[in-house]
């Protein structure tokens, strides 16, 4: 007995329903300034009931769900530990130890350029954008906004140093993502990277310095107090640089995010059993579940360290949970192909092909929201015209990078976006203008392709 075939989705058909949902999503996320879990439900109901008039069967309906939402069960669990982390961080002394330290160590007349080089340090190192901004970044926020700067411009500056870091580690699950499923050996992507990165790097360094100098209004007048205050209600000792060590040792041994995670863990609350002998099984579980509170009487730092847990990121994975079902929906249905495929048989030069890789990549992350997803689809899209074209894999697989894994940080409702608003107290919204690496990386990926300096043919 022959399978049933799918319904087709035409190429018009996929337009209108891309517009639709863009529009949507536009019209509650920036015209009514509403949280995108709403827009997104309404974009996902809207497709359920269009999907069912164009015969596709329930069960077709459902599976759309489950791929989306499969593709990002890893991600949600390291979401889960990291929120755990962060409230034994806290509660061991760890982010006030690197509060501290940070005040003496950082620049403060440069804070935001000399915040952005250790993120990108420290991320080449660990290969993990995401551990540094909810580890790092927690500390660079409270030395900021404790100066009196804006969050916003903080944030920018953490998250800008970490996805450089990201993007030039041999350690990171994007880059070696990038590298696999264009068909490029990793150091060889890596360094063709580095063509748009450095650039971006230096254009966000540039603009750091100068927004550092234009605020110019950092008070100072708050460290010493804040310092004070930190000394006075946590435990400050350079233990604190063992669960940072650990990262950089896991990290460098190829030991995976989750069981990296669970060391931290562990020998974070052993470092609280040192610190209090008295230590309870009860009190670790509330850390761990409902995260740090802190009780020191300043409401500025009570604000800053009062987070953590698991219960602080069940927002963001109902977000995300939200997202991933709306982009498996677009996927499983055919729209996205029914858009993508097509406009390959009209890709007749390298720069046509590798622009329209950037905007394949940025349209995936708007509308599905997976950072993973905005490198695999335009790749399995677009990896035949590549090669037919002669283009090198590493010129596939830079494209990816600059308008897929840097994009879904921008994004509020992106897997990305989400869980860095959440972790740092400041939306997507807010600190996106100030996320200056991604938006540079797809402009000097572009100028890249238009002007052919260091695009790689497979004769190179």
């Amino acid at each position: 007995m022959q399978e049933e075939k799918k319904p087709t989705v035409t190429l018009a058909e996929g337009i209108i329903i891309l517009v639709v949902m863009m529009a949507i999503m536009s019209f509650g996320v920036i015209g009514l300034g509403i949280s995108p879990e709403v827009p997104i439900l309404t974009g996902i109901m809207l497709l359920v009931f269009w999907g069912r008039f164009k015969g596709f069967k329930w069960d077709d309906i459902d599976e759309g769900f489950v791929t989306g939402i499969k593709n990002g069960i890893v991600p949600l669990f390291i979401f889960l530990l990291i929120g755990s982390l962060i409230g034994v961080w806290i509660a061991s002394g760890v982010i006030p130890s690197l509060m501290v330290f940070g005040f003496h160590l950082i620049n403060i007349n440069w804070f935001l350029p000399s915040i952005f080089l250790v993120c990108a340090l420290v991320g080449t190192f660990i290969g993990s954008a995401f551990t540094v901004i909810s580890t790092l970044g927690i500390a660079f926020m409270g030395i900021g906004i404790t100066m009196g700067m804006n969050p916003a411009m903080i944030a920018g500056a953490v998250i800008s140093g970490a996805v450089f870091g990201d993007k030039s580690s041999p350690l990171s699950a994007t880059v070696n993502l990038a590298a696999a499923v264009s068909g490029a050996d990793l150091i060889a992507h890596i360094k063709n990277l580095m063509w748009s990165t450095i650039p971006a790097m230096i254009g966000s360094f540039i603009i750091f310095v100068f927004l550092n100098h234009s605020d110019g209004k950092a008070n100072l007048s708050n460290v010493d107090k804040t310092v004070n205050v930190l000394n006075s209600n946590f435990h400050i000792s350079f233990l604190a640089i063992i669960p940072i060590a650990l990262l950089l040792i896991c990290a460098w041994s190829h030991i995976p995010t989750i069981p990296t995670l669970f060391i931290n863990i562990i020998v974070s609350i052993g470092l609280m059993g040192i610190q209090d002998h008295k230590l309870s099984l009860l009190k670790i579980n509330d850390l761990i579940t409902s995260g740090f509170v802190s009780k020191t009487g300043n409401k500025s730092v009570d604000l800053l360290l009062s987070r953590g847990g698991i219960s602080s990121m069940m927002g963001t994975l109902a977000l995300i949970m939200i997202a991933l079902a709306f982009g498996g929906l677009l996927m499983h249905l055919g729209i996205i192909d029914a858009v993508v495929q097509p406009l390959t048989k009209h890709l007749n030069s390298d720069a046509k092909l590798i622009i329209a890789v950037i905007f394949t990549a940025i349209g995936v992350n708007v509308f599905v929201g997976e950072q993973f997803l905005s490198e695999i689809l335009p790749a399995n899209a677009f990896k035949k015209v590549f090669h037919q074209a002669g283009l090198a894999p590493v010129a596939l697989s830079r494209a990816i990078e600059d308008g897929g894994t840097v994009i879904n940080y921008l994004i509020p409702w992106g897997v990305a976006g989400a869980f860095i608003s959440a972790t740092l107290g400041v939306p997507a919204s807010h600190f996106a203008p100030f996320l200056f690496l991604s938006i540079l990386s797809p402009v000097f990926s572009i100028l890249s392709a238009v002007t052919g300096i260091a695009i790689k043919h497979n004769k190179d």
